[in-house]
């Protein structure tokens, strides 16, 4: 998320601190779970130029009720780094979300922009990289996307597949 931070994020998100215990038992082993018991919890940390969201075991981050509720005034780049299709991306302006099935890191579309163009050969099979240059993120290593988070926290119990 471009121009937030997590503290913001977790206010937009009307999201809570997880709960220390069960995050434990969840990061001792994700797998254990059934995916829709943990798609509520998530990471957020602050990076220069916003935020980023991230769920080592799930989607969550990149549905698109996260990432409306997240662009008000802003924009965002969500990625899902899916293991049986490879990544997938989306893009979400001012709560709308413009782009779908995307493929950050791959080679451009035939329509792209001139910048399109460019991030796709400057970050080739880099997804990560992609979305968060995308999004104008500028982390100075990379624990934002692989380390722990600033903060675990719980989502609301609501649809998040509803832009």
């Amino acid at each position: 998320m471009a121009a937030i931070d997590a503290d913001e994020a977790v206010s937009r998100l009307e999201a809570t601190p997880a709960d220390e215990a069960e995050l434990a038992d969840i990061l001792d082993d994700p797998y254990d779970y059934d995916l829709d018991e943990t798609l509520h919890i998530i990471g957020v940390t602050t990076v220069p130029g916003g935020c980023v969201i991230t769920q080592p075991w799930g989607y969550a981050p990149s549905m698109p009720g996260i990432h409306t509720r997240l662009s008000r005034g802003t924009i965002s780049y969500g990625l899902y780094a899916n293991p049986k299709s490879g990544n997938q991306g989306s893009t979400t302006r001012d709560g709308v979300v413009e782009g779908w099935d995307l493929h950050p890191g791959g080679a451009p579309d035939v329509d792209a922009t001139p910048e399109e163009v460019l991030s796709s050969y400057l970050f080739r099979a880099n997804a990560a990289a992609y979305a968060c240059a995308w999004a104008g993120l500028r982390p100075t290593d990379n624990a934002a996307i692989v380390g722990r988070p600033d903060r675990w926290v719980e989502l609301p119990e609501r649809d998040y597949w509803i832009h």
